[in-house]
């Protein structure tokens, strides 16, 4: 029995990787101080399971959902939608649709749309899933490089018209991960432009659109006028509400990439469970003060992070989103050995830049999802093992 060769493109899924090391260490009775996954570890709001019980209890939910999601879900999505962005007249009918996730979304919408022999404009370091769709679907990716120089966001003057020409999808994620990079609107407008130029389907990942700190507020792609023509966005209330084992989140925009998506969709899976989308309504009456609370837990440990490697020799400032901070190696080493020492010298599990794209060595990432006397103790192991950042 034989694969398929299609398999042969894709190497093993990052976090997969992580996990079955830090299974081998911990068998081996290593402590382990985990900062690969970004899986907060906050309870999701009481109020929220306590809407779940309810839902659960009540048998017109145990019935198939229906494909696109139910009518009240995509309807509570498109009022968010407004009063989170300001984004008005989305047509729950036929501009939204809910997904498992973002994950399984991002990835079908590859097959919506690329052929074999098509290319896709995916950022690097970034999201595996792009590439990995992208492969699944039999198309090229073509690499837009995120480097630091450039704020981490994708040179668009740099993609050669005719590659431009041959694309089907551009992605982006702002706040980014890896890197936690934010985004502005007069960005997004460029991006609008330069899909509506070469007939691109621009899609934004927005997972991590309520993770952010200092009073920033990510913007929504589809804020921009002419957006909706040629966008479509992805959104997760994984991170947002601290859901994600829920496996809940939309895409919204262009009706054109909704249809597209949602085709694929019918073939392929059978919708969200009806009382996950009745929780999920609920998530978005969540206020804005509930949030901060959350939030501010990530930002106290960022901060101590931040403060941590300073005291150790990094020169770094604190990301203003996401709950990751993307971190240079010390000279010397590749992304991989260095993470490899932390692990071997600390106990402490980061993934590698390289993990996430060429363009991502020299790097590596850490997620902000451990308590905090965590994250002390794993400053405290890299500076007892005489790690610090030299140039």
């Amino acid at each position: 029995m034989q694969f398929a060769k299609r398999l042969d493109k894709i190497p093993p899924y990052l976090f997969a990787e992580i996990n079955r090391k830090r299974d081998e260490l911990i068998a081996k009775g290593v402590d382990i101080i985990n900062m690969g996954v970004g899986d907060p570890d906050i309870p999701t709001p009481n109020c929220i399971l306590q809407v779940m019980h309810g839902a659960i209890d009540d048998p017109s939910t145990h019935n198939y959902p229906p494909y696109q999601g139910t009518p009240e879900f995509r309807q509570a999505t498109a009022k968010w939608m407004e009063s989170r962005f300001g984004v008005t007249g989305l047509n729950p009918d036929t501009e939204i649709v809910a997904s498992i996730g973002s994950k399984e979304a991002i990835h079908n919408i590859f097959l919506a749309f690329v052929e074999p022999g098509d290319y896709t404009l995916i950022p690097d370091p970034g999201y595996p899933v792009y590439r990995t769709g992208t492969i699944f679907a039999g198309g090229e990716p073509y690499i837009m490089p995120l480097k630091a120089e450039n704020h981490f966001l994708p040179d668009l003057s740099a993609i050669p018209s005719a590659i431009a020409h041959q694309a089907k999808l551009l992605w982006v994620n702002y706040p980014n991960n890896p890197t936690g990079a934010i985004a502005s609107l007069e960005f997004f407008a460029e991006l609008v432009a330069f899909c509506q130029e070469y007939d691109i389907l621009l899609c934004h990942d927005h997972a991590y659109s309520e993770i952010a700190y200092d009073g920033y507020k990510p913007p929504s792609v589809l804020q921009v006028p002419g957006a909706k023509d040629i966008a479509i966005e992805f959104h997760s209330l994984s991170k947002s509400y601290n859901m994600t084992g829920w496996r809940i989140g939309f895409a919204v925009g262009n009706s054109t990439g909704i249809k597209g998506l949602t085709q694929v969709k019918t073939n392929v899976d059978s919708g969200v469970f009806k009382a996950i989308q009745k929780t999920a309504i609920a998530a978005y009456s969540t206020t804005e003060a509930q949030l901060q609370a959350v939030t501010s837990v990530y930002e106290h440990r960022r901060n101590i992070v931040v403060e941590g490697l300073q005291s150790l020799g990094w020169s770094i400032q604190p990301p203003k989103a996401t709950l990751y901070m993307w971190t240079p190696v010390p000279g010397g080493y590749t992304s991989q050995e260095f993470t490899n020492l932390l692990l071997d010298k600390c106990g402490i599990v980061v993934p590698p830049g390289i993990g996430y794209g060429a363009t991502g060595e020299g790097f590596f990432r850490i997620a902000l999802t451990i308590p905090e006397e965590s994250l002390r103790e794993a400053i405290g192991r890299m500076k007892d093992a005489g790690i610090r950042y030299r140039e």
